[in-house]
């Protein structure tokens, strides 16, 4: 009976720590003052909200976008809200992050202006909706271009200086859509899935260097990236349930919530978060019972998505990856 008893209580007690760490370690920190984070994407949408984030909490931005137009506005508006107090506080540069030799360029802008990088954030990334039999070949390759390859080469980039100060963090902005195929969006579905494996594998290598790796998989944002989307198959009626989906309260997070999730979760040195409830819920059913849940996203795609359209692109199946230029015209989702 005291054996019993005894096991009771340790059991309690043990069940109480395991719970108060878990309260701790998901406590908002503070970031340093002055630290150095550069955004890719960050001239509007979440990019714009993390620099906000980040400006407020006293860092040093550099953004980065294709668009100069786009970059100036990012700066004059965080200059007019005041999120940062000094224009030499905000770096821009313009660039095509598909491009090696250019997202190297960026770093080594970073890097010659303020000496070092606290925090990369690769946010930059662009999405393709319709259904399979619509997608071309080019679809595929500028998802893998903007949301995998230039995130790949941004962190090669920046790698070597934080290795050699062993610190900084890299952020990793991937989505549900790497841990649950969606439907009608295989492209940037197949890219997500291949930011988050290299997210979590780098996490897993630079750890105990002193780098930490952060990825986010959040769920649907409203962060205006739908106008930026590129739509194939019946265009308007893949538009219709996309816009809906992506701009309803109940079911997308503003970016303004997820960009405080994101700036904690950086500061407290999380492994990975996950954004909005039901992104949350997809992605450990998915892992808990992954053919229950392909048959369900099969069922949406059967009752509630719209039939492709009756002109299929049919791509060349025999042309290889690599033998396209490729190409992407949104910098941001």
């Amino acid at each position: 009976m005291k054996k019993t008893t005894a096991a009771f209580y340790t059991a309690q007690i043990l069940t109480g720590v395991i719970a108060s760490a878990a309260a701790y370690a998901l406590l908002p920190r503070q970031l340093k003052r002055g630290q150095v984070v550069v955004i890719t994407g960050g001239s509007r949408g979440l990019g714009f909200a993390l620099a906000e984030r980040f400006g407020r909490a006293g860092a040093k931005l550099v953004l980065s976008s294709r668009n100069d137009d786009e970059l100036e506005q990012a700066r004059e508006n965080l200059l007019a809200r005041k999120a940062v107090l000094h224009e030499d506080d905000i770096l821009l540069v313009s660039a095509d992050l598909t491009d090696e030799s250019q997202a190297s360029g960026l770093i080594d802008a970073a890097l010659h202006t303020f000496g070092h990088i606290d925090i990369l954030v690769n946010n930059a990334g662009i999405i393709e909706v319709g259904p399979v039999e619509n997608q071309s070949l080019d679809a595929y390759e500028r998802a893998m271009a903007t949301n995998f390859f230039a995130a790949l080469y941004t962190t090669y980039a920046a790698m070597p200086s934080m290795l050699a100060r062993r610190a900084g963090a890299i952020v990793n902005i991937a989505s549900i859509g790497g841990k649950f195929a969606v439907p009608h969006l295989l492209p940037y579905v197949a890219s997500k899935f291949a930011l988050v494996g290299f997210s979590e594998g780098l996490h897993a290598e630079l750890r105990h260097k002193g780098i930490r790796v952060t990825t986010v998989c959040p769920g649907l944002m409203r962060t205006g990236g739908e106008s930026h989307a590129h739509f194939t198959g019946q265009v308007e009626q893949e538009k219709d349930w996309f816009d809906l989906a992506a701009k309803t309260p109940m079911i997308a997070a503003s970016v303004s919530h997820a960009a405080r999730r994101i700036v904690n979760a950086v500061a407290a040195g999380r492994a990975e978060i996950t954004i909005t409830p039901q992104a949350w819920l997809a992605a450990r059913i998915a892992g808990l019972a992954p053919e229950t849940t392909q048959w369900a996203a099969s069922m949406v795609n059967q009752y509630l998505l719209p039939e492709p359209a009756a002109e299929n692109p049919r791509p060349d199946i025999s042309r290889p990856f690599w033998a396209t230029e490729l190409q992407s015209t949104a910098n941001e989702f």
